[in-house]
C-alpha cells in the first residue's frame, strides 16, 4: 500500500490487500514465523486504509506471530498521537523507539511489550558496555517529561493540520503539486512531472534557507520539530512555495 506513481498507478486499497495477502501466504507456509515487523505509518508518510493494520493483527493472532511496530520515525508524538499506532486500529505486541526518545541529542533506544512477553525481568541482557546508561535513559525520561508538560503532541495536531490546510491552498495555485498528504507533523506534497523534480525544488528551497528532504524523486517531505509553532511553519511553507513557483517558471 505504499505504492503510487503516475496515473495508471494501482490505488492504495488494492496495494493493502494484495500486502495482507503477501502476509497471510508467509503465515501459512512458514508456520514458525515469529513476528510481523512494520512502521504502522511510512515516515515519508504513507497512510495505510483503516482496514488493513486490524485485518494483520487478526492475521498475526490467528498464526501465533507477534506484531511488532517500529516507531523510531513515528513514535512519541510526530503523529498528532504519542504513537502512530493510535490512528490504525491495532495494538501491537511490542513497540520499537529510539531518536526522538534521546530528545535528538544522545542516542537510545527502547522496546515497550506486553508484561507477558517480560520473561526474563531478572537477567541482564546484551553487551554490558551499551547496557543501562544512565546519562541517555536521563536524557530519555526528560524527554518524556518536556512533551508531557509543553503538550508537544497536541501542538503537533494543531501544526499539522494548519500545515496541510496551508498546503491544499498551494496546490491550488501550482499545478505542478499534484497531492497533499498528512498526518501530525509528518507531511508531503507530491510533485507532478519527471522523477528528480522534487530534487530540484529541495536545492532552490536550500538556497533560500529551507532544509527539506525528498523521497523517490517526486515526494518533498516535512517532518519538523515537534516546538514548531504555526508562524514559523508559515515560513518555511512560503519558502517552499517560493522555490516550487521557481521551478514551474524554469521548467
Amino acid at each position: 500500500f505504499y505504492r503510487y506513481g503516475g496515473p495508471e498507478a494501482v490505488d492504495a486499497p488494492i496495494w493493502a490487500e494484495r500486502s495482507l495477502d503477501a502476509i497471510r501466504f508467509t503465515l501459512r507456509r512458514e508456520p514458525d514465523v515469529a513476528a510481523l515487523i512494520a512502521e504502522p505509518i511510512r515516515s515519508t508518510p504513507h497512510l495505510p486504509p483503516p482496514w488493513f493494520w486490524p485485518e494483520a493483527r487478526k492475521l498475526c493472532d490467528e498464526y501465533g506471530a507477534l506484531l511488532i511496530f517500529d516507531e523510531i520515525p513515528t513514535g512519541l508524538g510526530k503523529t498528532g498521537r504519542l504513537f502512530a499506532s493510535e490512528h490504525v486500529g491495532a495494538t501491537p505486541d511490542m513497540t520499537v523507539l529510539g531518536k526522538a526518545l534521546g530528545g535528538g541529542i544522545l542516542p537510545i533506544a527502547a522496546v515497550i511489550a506486553k508484561a507477558s512477553l517480560d520473561v526474563a525481568p531478572d537477567l541482564a541482557l546484551g553487551h554490558y558496555t551499551h547496557e543501562k546508561n544512565p546519562v541517555t535513559a536521563r536524557a530519555a525520561l526528560a524527554t518524556l517529561d518536556i512533551i508531557e508538560a509543553e503538550g508537544l503532541v497536541e501542538n503537533a495536531l494543531k501544526v499539522g493540520e494548519h500545515t496541510r490546510s496551508h498546503l491544499t491552498e498551494m496546490q491550488g495555485r501550482h499545478s505542478s503539486i499534484r497531492s497533499v498528504r498528512g498526518v501530525g507533523l509528518l507531511n508531503a506534497v507530491e510533485l507532478q512531472g519527471r522523477d528528480g523534480t522534487a530534487g530540484a525544488v529541495a536545492d532552490r528551497a536550500r538556497e533560500k534557507g529551507l532544509n527539506i528532504s525528498t523521497t523517490a524523486g517526486v515526494d518533498l517531505t516535512l517532518s519538523p520539530p515537534l516546538v514548531i509553532t504555526e508562524r514559523e511553519m508559515d515560513q518555511a511553507l512560503d519558502i517552499l512555495e517560493s522555490a516550487i513557483a521557481d521551478e514551474e517558471r524554469a521548467g
